[in-house]
């Protein structure tokens, strides 16, 4: 194609991309405002109790992810072979940049880097991680229990054991893929809270707290999936048969 035919392309998208990001830096300029708006509504409704009950769902939210990791994670380890102290070196960059950023996305490149060097070959690291990003998502279904329990509670309402599988059911299913975007599991929890009939002001108080839940969550998915690469590559017997190459050792070394 003739060159003064791309221009014109190039510019326009160029141009919408430029007004996308433009847009999007007004929504997190505004988005601090349009927390404390709604927490002034939310308290204003239903006292400052509120906040107490708040302090509660973080606290058991992050007792649940050290539950998860102990008795979850740490069995699959043993069982597994994995070296735990070896492990837990190779992810701690991978998972203290998940939990800085709160986006899984941040730390992939490191986390595919850390557990090549730690022993996984990589084409097992190169298909479990990508693929875990999507459908291996711990912390962001233990999240997505509680807060959807914490909902119905704060309404008021009873979910029978059918309904809280079927609740359950639902937001796993629709929370694939979230991994890039942080707080996005709050958009699949509102989106699923209208559908079974939840009131949504409960949802926006979660929003006072919810970057420091997204952190933990998003480090626990990080980990799982550095994890799950570890014990696919130890089921298939290639774990520790290849060394890693001069670029990821390079890389691992900076």
């Amino acid at each position: 194609m003739d060159q003064a035919k791309r221009d014109p392309v190039l510019r326009l998208t160029e141009s919408l991309s430029e007004v996308m990001f433009k847009f999007t830096n007004v929504v997190m300029y505004f988005a601090p405002i349009g927390v404390g708006a709604a927490m002034a509504f939310t308290v204003g409704h239903m006292g400052l109790g509120v906040l107490v009950n708040l302090g509660k769902l973080l606290l058991t939210l992050y007792g649940a992810l050290a539950a998860f990791a102990l008795l979850v994670m740490l069995p699959v380890a043993l069982l597994a072979r994995i070296p735990v102290l070896g492990f837990l070196r190779a992810v701690a960059e991978p998972a203290t940049i998940a939990f800085a950023t709160s986006t899984s996305e941040a730390a992939l490149p490191r986390a595919m880097e850390a557990m090549e060097a730690f022993g996984v070959p990589r084409r097992v690291v190169a298909f479990v991680i990508p693929a875990g990003y999507s459908f291996n998502l711990d912390g962001s279904t233990l999240y997505l229990a509680l807060a959807s329990i914490f909902v119905a509670q704060a309404a008021g309402m009873h979910l029978g054991w059918g309904e809280q599988l079927l609740m359950m059911g639902t937001l796993i299913l629709t929370s694939k893929g979230v991994a890039g975007v942080p707080r996005a599991t709050l958009v699949v929890l509102l989106a699923t809270a209208a559908t079974f009939h939840l009131p949504t002001e409960p949802i926006f108080v979660i929003l006072g707290i919810d970057a420091l839940m997204d952190m933990a969550r998003t480090m626990v998915n990080v980990v799982g999936n550095c994890l799950a690469s570890a014990v696919i590559a130890r089921w298939e017997g290639v774990f520790g048969s290849e060394v890693a190459s001069d670029v990821v050792v390079q890389g691992m070394a900076e």
